[in-house]
C-alpha cells in the first residue's frame, strides 16, 4: 500500500514538471513573437524618423534660410567696452581662488545681448600702422591708470588729445629697444629665422611684442581684463595682436608644441605654486627646443631684492625652488645675463625617459591626457612629452623663416591638401584684392580669420602691412598646429560665444562657410552681432559662404547698420557667393 502511494505521488511530481517546461516553452515563445513585432514595429519607426530627418535636411539645404529684418538697438553707453565671457559686473559670481573670476565665464543664453555696442564718446578711426605702434587717440581707449600708476616706468604718457608709447616697461627702464637687443645676444636664434612665433604672458601694453614685429617675430600677447585697464586694447589699438586671457585653472586656447618662445617680464605669475602647473602649461605650449624667458623676480636677485620689498634669502629660496621646478620637466638654463635668464625647453626623449618614475613630480602625463586639447581644459599636474611622430617640428629641425610658411609641417594630414589649399588661397586673395582694394593698404590692419582651417589667408596676405588672427573652431578637426607650424599665430574658439577680446579691435573680419557648418548649433544672430562688437567702425567683412545663407545674413547686416553688396566667388559658382560688408561709424545717443 505504501509502495503504491509511493509511486503515485512520483507520477504525479513527473506530470508537474512535464506542464512546467510545456508552459515556460510556450511563455518564451509568446515572448519571442511579441519582442520580434515590437523590434520590427521599432526598427519601422526609427526608420521613418531617419527618412524624415533626411527629408527635411533635403528640404532645408535646397531653400534659401529665411529671417525677418529687425533693426538692432544700441546698447547702454556703459557698455562700450562690453567683454561679454571676462565681465567685470559678474566677477562676484566666481571664486577668488587663483584668480578665477578673471577667466571665460559666458553669460547664460537668456541674459545675451540683442544690442549694438557703441563707440566711446569723441572716437575716431585709429591711427594707420606704422604710426599707431607709438601712438594712439585717447578718446578710443580713454582708461588713465596705466598712466598714473605706471608714469615712471615710461608704459604710456597722456599728451593732448593722445597716448603715446615710449617703449618704457618696468623690466626695461632703457626702453623695449635695448632689452629686446641683449634677450638676442642670448638667443642667437632671434636673429636669423629660428624664431618666428612667441607668445608674452602679462603683456603690459605690448611695447616688448611691437618691438619684436620689427625684428621678424610675431608675438601674441596675452593679458587678463584686469585693474591694468585695457591692457589688451591698448595693444590693438596699436596694431599689436594680442588676446585676453589669463592662466588660472584651464589650458590656455592653444595646442601643444605651438610658441618658439614665451616671455614674462615681471609677470607676477607665481610660477612655483600650485604644483608648478603654471610652468607646466608654458611647457606644454612651447615647441621642442624652444626658449621660456623670465626677467624680474627672482632673477638677479643678489643685486635686485632691495627694490622688491623682500628679503635676500627669500629670493635665494625662490630662485632654487624655480630652476629645480624647470630641472624636473627637462628645461635647461640656456643663458643668463643682468636681469634676464633664458631656459630651453629639452627635445631629447632620453630626459623625459628618466621623469617616468613612480616618485617623480611633475609625473608624466598618460595617454588619457590629449596635449592638444585648450578649449577649457583643466591644467593638469603632469608633463606631456613630445611626440617623436614629429620630432623634425622642435625648433632645431623645422624650416627657417620666411621659407617655413610654405614647407608643408609634419603635423598635416596630406601633402597634397595642404598645398591645394596654399594655390586656393593665392587665387582667392588676388580676388578677394579686387572686390576690396583696401587690403593691402595701411586701412587694413587687424585681421581675423574667423575658421581658418591651415592659415592660407594669412600665408597669401603676408607681405602686406597687417597681420591675421587664426581661428580653429574647437569643434573643427585640429589644425591649429599646422598654422603655427608656418610661422603664423591663432587660438581655438567655438563661435557659440563671444570672442576674447574688446569691442572695435578688428580691421577686418573674414568667414569661409562657417555660417553653413555652424548653423545647427550657434544662432546665427549672435555670431553676426559679435561679429559688429569686435569690429571697428568703418571696418570690414568678408564673409564667404552657401547661396542659402547670404540673403539671410544681408538681412541681419542691414539690421546692424552694415552696408553690403554680394558678388559671385572667383570661379562664378553659383552655389556659394562672397558678402562684402562694411560697418557704419555712429555714437551713441547717451552719455557713458
Amino acid at each position: 500500500m505504501e509502495l503504491k502511494d509511493h509511486n503515485q505521488g512520483r507520477l504525479r511530481d513527473q506530470i508537474s514538471k512535464v506542464v512546467t517546461v510545456v508552459i515556460i516553452l510556450v511563455l518564451c515563445h509568446f515572448s519571442f513573437y511579441l519582442g520580434g513585432l515590437f523590434c520590427s514595429m521599432k526598427y519601422e519607426f526609427v526608420t521613418k524618423e531617419i527618412a524624415k530627418s533626411i527629408e527635411s535636411s533635403e528640404m532645408t539645404l535646397s531653400s534659401s534660410v529665411q529671417v525677418e529684418f529687425v533693426s538692432f538697438p544700441q546698447c547702454s553707453a556703459k557698455l562700450q567696452d562690453y567683454t561679454p565671457c571676462t565681465d567685470p559686473k559678474r566677477w562676484k559670481k566666481y571664486g577668488k581662488q587663483r584668480l578665477t573670476f578673471m577667466e571665460r565665464h559666458c553669460p547664460p543664453a537668456f541674459d545675451r545681448k540683442e544690442c549694438l555696442v557703441p563707440p566711446p564718446d569723441g572716437y575716431k578711426e585709429p591711427i594707420r600702422w606704422p604710426k599707431s605702434k607709438n601712438e594712439c587717440w585717447y578718446r578710443n581707449v580713454p582708461y588713465e591708470w596705466i598712466n598714473k600708476q605706471k608714469s615712471n616706468q615710461h608704459w604710456l604718457r597722456k599728451e593732448g588729445e593722445k597716448f603715446y608709447f615710449p617703449g618704457g616697461g618696468t623690466m626695461f627702464p632703457d626702453g623695449v629697444g635695448a632689452y629686446v637687443n641683449l634677450m638676442q645676444n642670448l638667443i642667437p636664434g632671434m636673429k636669423d629665422g629660428t624664431i618666428r612665433t612667441a607668445i608674452d604672458t602679462g603683456c603690459g601694453v605690448a611695447s616688448w611684442g611691437g618691438d619684436l614685429l620689427d625684428r621678424g617675430i610675431l608675438t601674441v600677447s596675452l593679458a587678463p581684463r584686469d585693474n591694468h585697464e585695457a591692457q589688451v586694447q591698448f595693444a590693438l589699438e596699436r596694431g599689436i595682436p594680442a588676446i585676453l586671457g589669463i592662466l588660472s585653472t584651464h589650458r590656455l586656447p592653444f595646442p601643444s608644441s605651438s610658441f618658439d618662445m614665451a616671455h614674462c617680464s615681471r609677470c607676477l605669475i607665481p610660477w612655483t605654486e600650485f604644483g608648478g602647473v603654471y610652468l607646466i602649461e608654458v611647457h606644454r605650449i612651447l615647441r621642442p627646443g624652444g626658449f621660456w624667458v623670465l626677467s624680474g623676480p627672482p632673477i638677479n636677485y643678489e643685486k635686485q631684492w632691495r627694490g622688491w620689498d623682500t628679503t635676500i634669502e627669500e629670493q635665494k629660496t625662490n630662485y632654487e625652488k624655480l630652476q629645480e621646478l624647470l630641472t624636473s620637466m627637462c628645461f635647461k638654463l640656456y643663458n643668463k645675463k643682468d636681469d634676464i635668464a633664458v631656459w630651453q625647453k629639452s627635445s631629447n626623449q632620453s630626459c623625459y625617459k628618466q621623469l617616468d618614475t613612480p616618485n617623480n613630480y611633475p609625473p608624466i602625463c598618460d595617454d588619457s591626457i590629449e596635449p592638444d586639447s585648450g578649449w577649457y581644459t583643466p591644467l593638469r599636474p603632469c608633463v606631456n612629452v613630445p611626440d617623436q611622430k614629429y620630432k623634425k617640428s622642435s625648433l632645431q629641425l623645422i624650416t627657417k623663416w620666411p621659407k617655413r610658411l610654405h614647407v608643408t609641417p609634419k603635423r598635416v594630414a596630406s601633402d597634397g591638401a595642404f598645398k591645394q589649399d596654399d594655390n586656393k588661397w593665392k587665387i582667392r586673395v588676388n580676388y578677394y584684392k579686387k572686390l576690396l582694394p583696401v587690403i593691402g593698404t595701411d586701412k587694413i590692419r587687424n585681421v581675423m580669420d574667423m575658421n581658418t582651417v591651415y592659415g592660407g589667408l594669412a600665408a597669401a596676405l603676408v607681405e602686406d602691412p597687417l597681420w591675421v588672427m587664426n581661428v580653429v573652431s574647437s569643434y573643427a578637426p585640429n589644425t591649429l598646429p599646422v598654422v603655427f607650424d608656418r610661422g603664423l599665430i591663432g587660438t581655438f574658439h567655438d563661435w557659440c560665444e563671444a570672442f576674447s577680446t574688446y569691442p572695435r579691435t578688428y580691421d577686418l573680419l573674414h568667414v569661409d562657410g562657417l555660417f553653413t557648418t555652424e548653423s545647427h548649433r550657434c544662432d546665427m544672430k549672435y555670431v553676426l552681432l559679435e561679429m559688429d562688437r569686435i569690429l571697428r567702425p568703418k571696418g570690414y567683412a568678408i564673409i564667404r559662404e552657401s547661396s542659402n545663407f547670404v540673403e539671410a545674413i544681408a538681412t541681419i547686416a542691414k539690421g546692424m547698420k552694415w552696408d553690403c553688396f554680394k558678388e559671385a566667388t572667383e570661379y562664378n559658382i553659383e552655389t556659394e557667393k562672397v558678402l562684402i560688408c562694411r560697418k557704419k561709424l555712429w555714437y551713441s545717443q547717451q552719455s557713458a
